[in-house]
């Protein structure tokens, strides 16, 4: 009888990282996979702040900051001080960004098909 239980959740979760990432690229997705997921974050975030979205990228903030700026120099995104709180910036998603995340999405179903 095999006692082997086979691979655990976590070397799965691995394997699956592994190639999706290998498979991705920049031309496929015509952006880095950390913009691409950040601007998707954003897209089903409304008003997310962008503490938030380092919380929810598991990124510090120095990293978020960098990330961002990458973005907006892109016109894919822009920050704007939450005027309830001007300490708060929320992010939102350009029209550019939109349609670069629109085109993304659908090299990213190219490889999960």
């Amino acid at each position: 009888m095999n006692s082997d239980p086979g691979p655990g959740l976590i070397e799965l979760v691995t394997q699956l990282y592994k190639a999706f990432h290998k498979r991705t690229s920049e031309e496929l997705l015509g952006m880095r996979m950390r913009q691409y997921m950040a601007l998707a974050k954003v897209r089903d975030h409304a008003g997310i702040s962008q503490q938030e979205l380092a919380e929810i990228m598991l990124l510090d903030s120095n990293a978020v900051v960098l990330l961002l700026n990458e973005l907006e120099d892109l016109d894919y995104s822009l920050r704007r001080r939450d005027p309830e709180d001007r300490r708060r910036h929320t992010v939102e998603l350009t029209d550019a960004g939109r349609q670069a995340l629109v085109r993304a999405e659908k090299g990213r179903a190219g490889i999960e098909d």
